[in-house]
């Protein structure tokens, strides 16, 4: 219960926790739902504490780094990927989009929307990534140091996967600015010039910009820079 809290980034309220419980497939009656998270110490607004102090922001789990080191270049196409959840406010409430973009060419990989920000939809997500997977290297992902790419479920999928798991530093959000980047140019291009009225509303908008703008748009233009590099490494002809 704790973990789906730690997801909704301590916003559930008992309410909301009986939904994602249910979502799960356990039926727990609200009263009970309540006792539990005061008893586990996770109702809204309530910060766990030891000794009588505030418990300390969760540490980059063990073993894990920030492998990238800002360098958001890659050479080949499935050797880096990067990942993270942006929310898109709405007439019934916020929606949350998570992408999984390859540096190679900046295209998105894996994207999903849902009206929670879980472990569950980024783990959507990267498999929708892994399916479309052309070669067996390892591939590093990296991600912000948010619950949901911190949790056990999400961390184990990635090492079943080949994937290689890296994290940004504490409080240095320039360590995915490649992500960030991208929900730029959505907010930029699409989101600030548009209403949504629902939470459905968005859903078609954001595949509309993402395979049919964006993808394209970095396919033709890694296409151009191709032709432009194969035209540098042909002969040159002297006449004469």
């Amino acid at each position: 219960m704790c973990e789906l809290h730690e997801d909704g980034r301590g916003a559930l309220g008992a309410g909301r926790m009986q939904e994602d419980l249910a979502d799960e497939g356990r039926r727990v009656g609200l009263n009970r739902v309540a006792r539990l998270m005061a008893v586990m110490a996770c109702s809204v607004g309530r910060a766990r504490s030891v000794g009588g102090m505030r418990a300390r922001p969760a540490l980059t789990p063990p073993g894990l780094r920030n492998r990238l080191e800002r360098d958001f270049t890659a050479l080949e196409p499935e050797t880096k990927w990067v990942t993270d959840i942006n929310e898109i406010k709405t007439g019934e409430g916020k929606l949350y989009l998570c992408v999984v973009l390859d540096l190679f060419d900046h295209r998105v990989v894996g994207w999903s929307m849902h009206h929670r920000q879980d472990r569950q939809m980024v783990i959507r997500v990267v498999q929708t990534a892994v399916w479309q997977l052309q070669q067996n290297e390892p591939v590093i992902l990296h991600s912000d140091r948010g619950s949901q790419f911190r949790s056990g479920d999400y961390r184990k999928y990635l090492l079943a996967n080949a994937l290689v798991c890296s994290m940004s530093a504490v409080g240095h959000c320039g360590d995915n600015a490649a992500c960030e980047g991208f929900f730029g140019l959505l907010q930029r291009e699409r989101i600030y010039r548009m209403t949504y009225p629902t939470l459905d509303t968005p859903r078609a908008d954001v595949f509309e910009y993402i395979e049919r703008f964006h993808n394209p748009r970095m396919r033709g233009r890694t296409a151009r820079q191709d032709l432009k590099f194969s035209t540098l490494l042909q002969p040159s002809v002297i006449s004469g």
